[in-house]
């Protein structure tokens, strides 16, 4: 599989994108702007000029990597010779099924279709396309570059070949794959989120502050990040899309998002996307500290 199209050049479609070309696959990323496919590369030239900082890579590599990258707006264009396109784009049903169908109807017959999705359905997913033996999971970890774990999702009719396929690309890439089958949340979300969901519940009920919260996994669990500046990096939004996925998929209140997590996203406090969440960030800065509606 040396042709590789990316649907989505967010923060998880151009680390996809900066992995396989690295790789030396050739790279078609795709998006509905000029802008945002200028935004992506600026973001993987930043992160190779980083990797050749530490020694990492050498400069020729972080040279051919951009080189194996094209950037489109025109999907159908994008995926006309695609061994494998992976869809990175929000975690909306309605949306993958669009570009699903889009995808069955312009990529090669040969081609296997594959979702970064972190808990929608992949049968569901494949129902949209007329080759659910070839339509897999690739759930990727940010940041894609540094992160070693790759869910490799089966849905229903994923054949077994299209699984191996994808599990060995995955390990060529670098990356640990692991194969789960496709329920609601899989593996990652289904035990994340629930923990993250309640973290947003002990500071909603007054039990302690952001940082306490945090500090509490960290030194006490060994977490490298706290549970809620965790929810800040993956973005408020898509937990509370996830959580909605988990509780609408096994029918459980456990799974039940915290009023305090939907009123934040409500008010598009997002997290490190948008510069405030539980904690509030700086432009081009590591620097936070805990948002004004949570300092006591």
């Amino acid at each position: 599989m040396k042709n590789i199209a990316v649907i989505g050049a967010g923060t998880m479609g151009n680390g996809i994108a900066h992995v396989f070309a690295m790789h030396g696959h050739k790279v078609k990323l795709v998006d509905i702007s000029d802008d945002r496919l200028a935004k992506a590369i600026k973001t993987i030239d930043k992160n190779l000029w980083r990797m050749v900082a530490k020694e990492k890579i050498k400069e020729e590599v972080k040279q051919q990597t951009i080189g194996n990258i094209e950037t489109h707006t025109k999907m159908e264009e994008a995926v006309s010779d695609a061994d494998l396109v992976i869809e990175a784009a929000s975690e909306k049903l309605d949306i993958k099924l669009k570009i699903f169908k889009a995808l069955d109807e312009h990529a090669p017959e040969g081609c296997i279709l594959a979702s970064n999705t972190s808990s929608i359905s992949i049968t569901k997913i494949a129902a949209a396309t007329n080759r659910p033996d070839k339509v897999i999971g690739m759930h990727f970890m940010n940041p894609v570059p540094v992160m070693k774990l790759v869910e490799v999702i089966k849905g229903y009719g994923t054949s077994d070949e299209t699984t191996t396929a994808i599990l060995e690309l995955s390990t060529a890439l670098g990356k640990s794959p692991v194969k789960v089958n496709d329920y609601p949340g899989f593996v990652a979300n289904r035990i994340l989120m629930p923990m993250i969901n309640e973290a947003i519940y002990t500071l909603f009920e007054g039990v302690a502050g952001v940082e306490e919260i945090d500090t509490v996994m960290k030194l006490g669990m060994a977490h490298p990040m706290g549970p809620l500046q965790l929810a800040d990096f993956i973005g408020l939004d898509v937990c509370l899309s996830i959580l909605h996925v988990l509780h609408d998929g096994f029918g459980n209140p456990k799974y039940a998002p915290c009023p305090l997590l939907v009123n934040m996203v409500t008010a598009n406090k997002l997290g490190r996307k948008s510069m405030e969440g539980f904690y509030k960030y700086e432009a081009d800065s590591k620097e936070m500290r805990v948002a004004p509606a949570f300092v006591s």
